[in-house]
């Protein structure tokens, strides 16, 4: 299903991830290092001529469909994976290149989680769904906001719990999405909601996941409950 445009630009429009002034902590050497290194991430814009962007995204239809052609990169086979129109470089301003590498990490890593939600195999579906590919966008801007990363240092608790985590495992941020993907899908389930509920179900999912980030035995991204979703 392809979605309007407003869809998409109504959540990129949401306020600024809560933050605390008061918050203190410091960077181990490593921590420092991997932190620098995603917001280096952060700042690549999508560009359709890049050979490795379109090879990324090609990569992407691969996991998708390994068992059909593309027919190119602009085509109205990518409306299939719930892109908004022919052309998904236009679905990738509002967040850049990370958000393609958030997709193709969960395809490959977790290929069984992928597929099951990009054909949404579960549950009662609605009858006007979510566009796949661009909540996948939509959920690593979110992320972006909730963990508060294009500040120097997080300062707010989501991100300074982040940072832990990231200190331990540099895929920190990539396996997260991974989890939120999942956890949004089960609490779009859980509200039997439709098409324009997912402004809600994103925001009960940032709710819910700054829930686990700071609970105090969560040591590693995989320690989080929701991580379990990736295998069921």
């Amino acid at each position: 299903m392809a979605s309007s445009r407003s869809w998409m630009g109504g959540l990129f429009n949401r306020p600024n991830t809560r933050r605390n002034s008061k918050l203190e902590y410091s960077l181990s050497p490593i921590q420092e290092k991997r932190l620098r290194c995603l917001q280096e991430r952060l700042q690549v814009p999508f560009d359709e001529t890049r050979p490795d962007h379109q090879e990324a995204l090609r990569a992407l239809w691969h996991c998708a469909f390994p068992n059909v052609a593309l027919k190119g990169l602009i085509s109205d086979q990518w409306k299939d994976m719930g892109w908004q129109g022919a052309n998904p470089s236009t679905d990738f301003r509002g967040c850049g290149f990370v958000s393609l590498e958030n997709l193709l990490f969960y395809a490959r890593t977790y290929p069984a989680s992928f597929r099951r939600l990009l054909f949404k195999k579960d549950g009662n579906r609605a009858t006007w769904e979510y566009p796949f590919a661009v909540a996948g966008i939509n959920i690593s801007f979110m992320l972006i906001q909730m963990l508060d990363l294009c500040s120097e240092k997080p300062r707010c608790l989501a991100g300074a719990n982040f940072i832990k985590l990231v200190g331990e495992d540099e895929e920190a941020f990539d396996i997260l999405f991974c989890i939120a993907f999942e956890m949004m899908d089960a609490q779009w389930l859980s509200m039997h909601a439709s098409y324009m509920n997912f402004n809600e179900v994103l925001q009960e999912t940032r709710m819910q996941l700054e829930r686990e980030l700071s609970l105090e035995e969560i040591q590693r991204v995989h320690d989080l409950p929701a991580y379990n979703l990736l295998y069921q």
